[in-house]
């Protein structure tokens, strides 16, 4: 089989080569250009996805498709990063939502962009990458299932919750049974360049304040009866559930409860006044079964509001449109717009959407 890889730079993405030759697969190493070389300043001893030294991250990438003796190829998607992802980030911080950019990502440019341009230059069988997931075929329905990673303390399913059925029969993700250990001990047998080094710890490396153009509006810190308690440099500098640097000061610990992105404003209050009961999100992509009709009953879930945070168990309505909601069993802190609320059972995902509004 003829498979396309995409190579970060990272361990994952080599190891994940590594065993599709092992295999008897035939690979091609595929690196995309995205981050404008050092446009943006990377934090030191950080690295991200986009940000950091992107150049050197193609080196290594590089160097790994020539130890492994496979051909390598660089594709720019430079322009369609600055619209698609960093476009998409800005407006919605700037509207007072939390963005999710990897999930647009994944969604928009490495699913689709990246694996169509290398469709024109390399015909292939299947697209791989490093991500910590599984993909399998439902025997019955014949649909691909999206499933969480065996090694759950890096399942990277959330973020991939956006993917097609048709983009979920073109990928392989060699890793999804593995832990990190076993990866980095396949790496050093392998005698990858990558086998020791770092994991990219975020989307970006730097000061997020670093991609925006214009410089923020600063505006009032009010409370939840709208008196002003203070100001704020910038609502793209806050998000639901902050406490620490908001510079003012109060008898009782005070939280972002809201981003009033019309008014300019930050709203803070007590910590009760994040509990939430409720969600509803829109852009709902349904995996392991179609998109039900807005008159069908409850699914019983598992939902989880962000990534790294527990699943919590929930009853998800189908709503007209690609909108959901989501009843809680039990009150959930800084539920907040932006971020992809991605649905389970069991390790099977469900879907993925992103969150409009909270409600008690």
């Amino acid at each position: 089989m003829k498979i396309a890889v995409g190579l970060s730079g990272g361990v994952d993405s080599s190891v994940a080569a590594a065993l599709l030759i092992e295999q008897g697969h035939e690979v091609t190493g595929v690196t995309m250009k995205h981050a404008q070389g050092n446009l943006y300043k990377s934090m030191p001893g950080l690295t991200a996805c986009f940000g950091g030294d992107e150049e050197e991250e193609i080196r290594e990438a590089e160097a790994v498709a020539e130890k492994l003796g496979i051909p390598f190829l660089v594709i720019d998607l430079t322009k369609e990063y600055e619209e698609i992802v960093l476009d998409y980030f800005r407006e919605e911080y700037l509207a007072g939502r939390t963005p999710n950019p990897c999930v647009r990502c994944n969604q928009q440019i490495k699913f689709t962009l990246l694996m169509d341009r290398c469709m024109e230059k390399i015909p292939f069988d299947a697209f791989a990458t490093g991500h910590y997931a599984r993909v399998e075929e439902d025997e019955k329905t014949g649909r691909m299932l999206l499933k969480q990673a065996a090694y759950r303390r890096k399942d990277q399913s959330y973020f991939l919750s956006q993917l097609s059925q048709d983009q979920l029969r073109k990928v392989i993700f060699p890793l999804g049974r593995l832990t990190k250990e076993e990866v980095r001990a396949a790496a050093a047998s392998y005698g990858l360049p990558t086998a020791d080094k770092e994991e990219s710890q975020d989307f970006f490396a730097g000061d997020y304040r670093e991609l925006f153009p214009e410089k923020p509006q600063p505006g009032s810190i009010v409370d939840m009866e709208g008196k002003i308690l203070g100001r704020h440099s910038g609502i793209i500098s806050y998000t639901i559930g902050q406490r620490r640097g908001l510079g003012i000061s109060a008898p009782e610990p005070l939280y972002v409860i809201r981003i009033d992105a019309e008014q300019n404003e930050v709203v803070v209050g007590p910590k009760e006044a994040l509990l939430k009961r409720s969600l509803t999100a829109d852009q709902f992509n349904w995996i392991s079964q179609p998109a039900p009709d807005a008159s069908a009953g409850p699914l019983r879930v598992q939902a989880k509001i962000r990534h790294g945070s527990r699943a919590h168990t929930a009853s998800a309505y189908p709503l007209e449109g690609d909108k959901i909601q989501l009843f809680f069993e039990d009150e959930l802190e800084a539920v907040t717009p932006g971020q992809a609320a991605v649905l389970y059972q069991g390790d099977v995902v469900v879907g993925g959407g992103f969150i409009l509004s909270s409600g008690r």
